[in-house]
């Protein structure tokens, strides 16, 4: 087991960290092995180029979730296993009918084919890496809903991917669990960063609109293009949230699943709204 104490100057002593195993654990899993310098980039991604917006733009819209690191590493410690606290696949269903019946809180992520959303709960797992989250190269490779437990605390929806390759009965699958799934606290609808929103995203956020249930934009690959691209990207979808949508928090979150970056954000932000963590100071959410 190894904790990174030497990394972490910048933490307040007393605060109780979570312990992971070395092996096959990326270097990046936790925010206990960044190094100082580089913890705010990836923390809180929107800091690489906010330098490049006008300082005329309103940017309190882009941080409107800004936990303290203390409050990161609480939620980190729920995405860490235990003997009480077990992490992994639950089970896959086709449809609603066949959904497992579960308590605890659930969020959801779609996306398009190939966006991303198996990578990026991979990395949102990479703390318990025998977790088994199946990622292919191919598009539409996901063909079921795939439900993963984190404990009693909540559970964790990989949908299929829509646009190319998807399944056939993609809608009769995901509309009926987004339109009367209980338990479900809020969905990830997941764009890809690097080319912006397609028209088949734009159905998607209809899809969400809908429902009438909180959901939030994610930009995915955001490594994959340069800071002008994802700039320029980052403000279309801000655009959109504020014009065409009414249940979207106003907040898009960027993520890197290669870098990491925005994965430490995405996974307080998912144990807050499942009532896991309270934040330390709210006045900035």
């Amino acid at each position: 087991m190894i904790v990174c104490w030497q990394h972490l100057p910048w933490i307040r002593r007393g605060t109780q960290l979570c312990t992971f195993p070395r092996k096959n654990v990326h270097k990046l899993a936790s925010l206990q092995a960044v190094a100082p310098n580089k913890v705010k980039h990836l923390l809180y991604p929107f800091t690489e180029i906010e330098a490049y917006l006008d300082s005329s733009v309103d940017r309190t819209s882009f941080q409107l979730f800004h936990p303290c690191v203390e409050d990161v590493l609480k939620a980190e410690r729920l995405f860490c296993p235990s003997p009480s606290h077990k992490i992994d696949y639950y089970t896959s269903a086709e449809r609603m009918d066949h959904s497992p019946t579960l308590k605890q809180p659930e969020v959801c992520f779609i996306g398009r084919s190939n966006v991303g959303k198996s990578s990026l709960i991979k990395s949102l797992f990479s703390l318990c890496p025998n977790v088994e989250v199946r990622i292919s190269k191919t598009p539409g490779h996901t063909k079921k809903m795939n439900f993963f437990k984190v404990g009693s605390a909540f559970t964790i929806v990989d949908m299929p991917g829509y646009g190319h390759k998807a399944p056939r009965d993609f809608v009769d699958m995901i509309e009926p669990y987004l339109f009367s799934r209980k338990n479900l606290v809020r969905t990830f609808l997941l764009v890809d960063g690097s080319v912006g929103l397609q028209k088949t995203d734009h159905i998607a956020l209809e899809m969400c609109e809908e429902t009438r249930c909180p959901y939030v934009m994610v930009l995915t690959k955001t490594d994959k293009c340069s800071r002008g691209s994802l700039l320029t990207n980052l403000l279309n979808f801000q655009d959109v949230i504020k014009t065409q949508t009414t249940t979207c928090f106003p907040q898009p979150f960027l993520v890197s699943s290669l870098k990491f970056s925005g994965i430490y954000l995405l996974r307080c932000f998912i144990a807050h709204i499942t009532g896991n963590v309270q934040l330390t100071d709210t006045s900035q959410n």
